[in-house]
């Protein structure tokens, strides 16, 4: 650097001694003060694993494994038909034209013109001058500015095609996770209507009973009021049921009204396992990492540039063509002409702008750096709770099970005993309820658990397949994050 300063202070001489010494200058200004790059600790597993995970990742068609066709056929339909999805490939047109807009300033501009006109006055006869000209002009990308705006934009089309797939993600989750609540509504809608025959059939034998009188009013009462409370559970579980099926309707890009879904029951899908792979493998499969990543190579790009724009800028022009005061004499060759310049433009004082600019884009590349450092932390929590969320809710729905099992062997001594005239209404109402109670919760709780499963998927990425037009850009995306400059 006391090279640079040395030249520095010789910038107020006249003469060429700027433009001789200005790339060493560059040279030193360009490449100093290195942001180092930031450390992320990798854990060696998951916490949550209960062995070193060494299975193989999430298929790219991972949704298959719960063995539904509906289901299969709903999320290719999303795939097709989503609106978010079509406006993320919009996106991705509207960066990849701004990337060639960008790369035109490396190109020399060229265009053509052609004149004719006559002149003259009352005194004078008309004179007549006609000219064909061909203009070209081209900026020597001595600093690497143009070079360096090039790269952040396709960077950032590179981050648009990842975007796109963590929309596609989370579509696929969203749809899935629909599907599951129309069928744990159908459940619990199922459930419900049973319960509401268990209890009026306990209803009738009251009403025998107290026909021989071995019943109360009360307990017809009672009775009443536990068959109408279950009819009164009905048409919100019914209410839950259609809104899923029109939101199901919106992720495929349809209107409600053409939707059907067939269902079934949720105990019919497949408690499928995935293998989380290492905590290494989850920078390369999350899409949204890959993205925050590409964002951060567009944005030392713009630091480059924006450091490019502070060295003078060198443009040459240059015309040729034909010009004649005679139309059938224009394109001979006594009739060419031709002009060529070189241009040196530094700028000396903007108020601070360009600087300002180049701290502009510093602070925005340490923004960027600390967001692509938090999404790699929290991917690898997203991934430890969706492990505990999975083996615990796996506990859950098998303590659950049981706990509904033992409800219904109560349930039927209440009922036989109702019938021999040896218990109470008391009773009979508890085992209802706790029988009813559980039947729903389980339903509750084996959905909650597929949703977690879907989110493990999702957290690990979902299968995600690198893009062959990204797979190219990799290594450089990396060098330029790895070394980002000053």
């Amino acid at each position: 650097m006391s090279l640079a300063r040395t030249i520095a202070a010789k910038w107020a001489r006249p003469g060429g001694l700027v433009l001789v010494l200005a790339p060493l200058l560059s040279g030193c200004l360009l490449t100093s003060d290195k942001l180092d790059t930031p450390v992320i600790d990798i854990p060696p597993n998951y916490r949550a694993a209960a062995t070193a995970p060494k299975g193989a990742l999430p298929a790219p068609d991972w949704w298959r494994g719960f063995r539904s066709g509906e289901l299969t056929m709903l999320v290719e339909r999303a795939y097709l038909a989503n609106l978010d999805i079509a406006a993320a490939v919009a996106r991705i047109e509207q960066a990849d034209a701004q990337s060639r807009i960008a790369g035109a300033p490396l190109l020399p501009l060229i265009g053509a013109s052609g004149n004719a006109s006559q002149s003259g006055s009352g005194a004078t006869s008309p004179a007549h001058s006609y000219s064909a000209v061909l203009n070209a002009s081209y900026e020597i990308d001595v600093w690497g500015k143009n070079r360096a705006a090039l790269r952040s934009a396709e960077f950032s089309a590179i981050a648009s095609r990842f975007d796109r797939e963590v929309i596609v993600l989370s579509t696929v989750a969203t749809v899935i996770n629909t599907y599951f609540q129309v069928l744990a509504a159908q459940d619990r809608l199922r459930i419900a209507r049973e319960n509401v025959n268990a209890a009026t059939r306990i209803l009738d034998v009251y009403k025998q009973r107290i026909a021989v009188g071995t019943a109360t009013g009360l307990d017809i009462a009672q009775q009443e009021t536990l068959v109408a409370q279950q009819r009164a559970a009905i048409p919100p579980l019914d209410q839950q049921y259609l809104q899923s099926i029109a939101t199901l309707a919106v992720l495929l890009g349809e209107p409600p009204a053409r939707l059907s879904v067939r269902g079934g029951s949720l105990s019919s899908i497949m408690a499928q396992r995935a293998s989380p792979g290492l905590p290494s493998h989850l920078m390369l499969q999350r899409p949204d990492i890959r993205e925050a990543e590409a964002q951060l190579s567009a944005s030392n790009a713009n630091v480059e540039s924006a450091r490019a724009a502070l060295f003078p800028s060198i443009s040459l022009t240059g015309q040729g063509g034909f010009a004649s005061a005679a139309l059938n004499t224009l394109f001979i060759p006594q009739s060419a002409i031709y002009s060529v310049a070189a241009g040196v433009t530094q700028p000396v004082f903007d108020g601070f702008r360009l600087m300002s600019q180049l701290d502009l884009q510093k602070g925005r590349r340490t923004e960027l750096l600390q967001l692509y450092r938090k999404s790699i932390i929290s991917a690898f929590a997203d991934v430890e709770r969706a492990l505990i969320a999975v083996r615990d809710l796996a506990d859950q729905e098998r303590l659950q099970g049981d706990a509904v099992a033992t409800a219904k062997r109560a349930y039927e001594l209440s009922e036989t005993q109702l019938r021999a005239g040896t218990i109470d209404i008391t009773t009979v109402l508890n085992t209802q309820r706790t029988l009813f109670q559980a039947q729903d919760q389980l339903v509750l709780v084996r959905l909650i658990r597929m949703q977690a499963i879907v989110s493990l998927f999702q957290a690990l990425g979902g299968g995600w397949v690198l893009p062959d037009d990204v797979a190219d850009n990799r290594a450089r995306g990396r060098r330029a994050r790895a070394e980002p400059r000053q």
